[in-house]
């Protein structure tokens, strides 16, 4: 009995710690056709999504989070090989034998078993559509000729969740490609000079293709009342600005 008791409360301290990790971030619910989309703003470029009984890391990176208090993924999405985003031992401590890695062809040079998507590819991932967008900077550079994020190397993903299409940007400007995408419900771009966008190329992208919700994300020191200010009569889109900088 005394054995017992001791397991009951190892797992009621378990529990609570796990509980407490999690409610330490930000989420937002989003009503889908099939059921309701968890998001949890955990920071930078790192989200968790919780639907349908699955839990889906994009980007996760331990010094965002300790990973071995969050839910194991049935589903991770890494964007590109920059440490801020590729985290070999955040994806490792994430993983079980169930779980899909969906990764640049980059990134698996770091990490085996995943599934590549290049720039365009279409995947289904346990009943999700996946979409690989062009992640790339066309007007910041390291140096002449050299961007911050060269093209056909990374890519954001649009995940498709009932009848929500959630466009995750991964680090890019304001490419053709974004400003031509379509039916987008709920969109992170990022917004941090010199690497992505500054709230000017944020507000040019949002105003060509409209996403419904917009999360600006990766935001480091921006000041992100200039994007609301960009944005105060586009009525086209609510902007929601959650801790990630």
């Amino acid at each position: 009995m005394y054995r017992l008791f001791v397991l009951i409360n190892i797992l009621i301290i378990g529990f609570a710690m796990n509980t407490f990790s999690q409610n330490k971030f930000e989420t937002d619910k989003i009503k889908t056709a099939s059921g309701e989309l968890e998001i949890t703003f955990i920071g930078h470029g790192t989200l968790m999504f919780r639907y349908s009984g699955k839990v889906i890391h994009v980007d996760p990176v331990s010094r965002y989070a300790d990973y071995s208090e969050m839910p194991k993924a049935d589903i991770i999405i890494i964007t590109h090989e920059h440490g801020d985003h590729l985290d070999t031992k955040a994806v490792e401590t994430l993983r079980t034998k169930k779980t899909k890695t969906v990764l640049t062809e980059t990134c698996a040079k770091n990490i085996q078993g995943g599934i590549v998507m290049k720039n365009g590819d279409v995947k289904n991932v346990y009943d999700l559509k996946l979409e690989a967008v062009p992640a790339y900077n066309i007007v910041h550079m390291r140096s002449e000729g050299n961007p911050f994020h060269p093209k056909s190397i990374g890519n954001g993903y649009i995940i498709t969740f009932g009848d929500k299409r959630v466009y995750v940007a991964g680090d890019t400007e304001n490419t053709p490609e974004m400003k031509k995408l379509k039916d987008i419900d709920i969109a992170f771009l990022p917004m941090n000079l010199p690497y992505t966008m500054n709230p000017e190329m944020v507000a040019d992208a949002v105003k060509s293709f409209k996403p419904k919700i917009l999360y600006p994300y990766h935001f480091g020191s921006t000041d992100t009342s200039k994007l609301l200010d960009l944005l105060k009569d586009f009525k086209d889109t609510e902007v929601r600005i959650r801790k990630m900088e």
